[in-house]
């Protein structure tokens, strides 16, 4: 193949699209690192179709943040905030462009690991996005921590990106599945806190 750009976009990269809110239609590109996955666009706007009674004003937290399309997503409708976890360079310096240029206030990017970002860390979100490599299975490590350190606000709610075939992970004490679904390879679910209902 020649090194023709594609789609308008760069060799070695690829885009996502925000969905919905102020930068609707608006695409993105991420560095191809080979191992960013940006959330499918059915996926996120189902969601999105989810969380729309609770994103407004949501203090979110994107781990494993990769492309930044979870947490853009959020912002672009509404969020109150979001801080964007991820340990690869080119992706994290992608995610602090992609701030800049869409002027989004509320916008904190990390780099390091995230499960050291959750011990780590004494804030509380109301959403939280978690969507590892599917070769990882860090489900107990990531959610006991979270629990454990009551990193959730009351009524809070994790998202889970999983394999299809994997299932929903095993829940600890506190947390209840609230939504789940399939699309192709993809299983996605909704967990919220104890004693809350969506």
């Amino acid at each position: 193949m020649s090194g023709r750009r594609k789609h308008g976009g760069v060799p070695g990269s690829g885009r996502f699209r925000i969905i919905a809110g102020r930068w609707r239609g608006r695409r993105l590109e991420f560095p191809d690192t080979g191992r960013l996955r940006p959330t499918p666009d059915r996926v996120r706007e189902t969601l999105f179709n989810w969380l729309s009674r609770a994103i407004e004003g949501a203090r979110c937290l994107d781990l494993y943040a990769g492309s930044g399309a979870l947490g853009l997503e959020a912002l672009s409708r509404g969020a109150g905030g979001c801080v964007f976890v991820e340990r690869d360079g080119r992706a994290l310096d992608a995610i602090r462009a992609h701030c800049e240029r869409l002027e989004a206030t509320g916008a904190e990017t990390v780099g390091g690991d995230a499960l050291a970002f959750l011990r780590g860390s004494g804030r509380r979100f109301d959403v939280i996005f978690l969507d590892p490599p599917f070769d990882a299975q860090p489900w107990a490590d990531l959610l006991g921590t979270i629990v454990e350190r009551q990193l959730l606000l009351p009524g809070g709610q994790i998202y889970l990106e999983t394999l299809a075939s994997a299932g929903v992970p095993e829940l600890p004490e506190g947390l209840l599945l609230a939504r789940s679904k399939k699309a192709g390879r993809v299983g996605y679910h909704l967990v919220t806190t104890a004693g809350e209902s969506q």
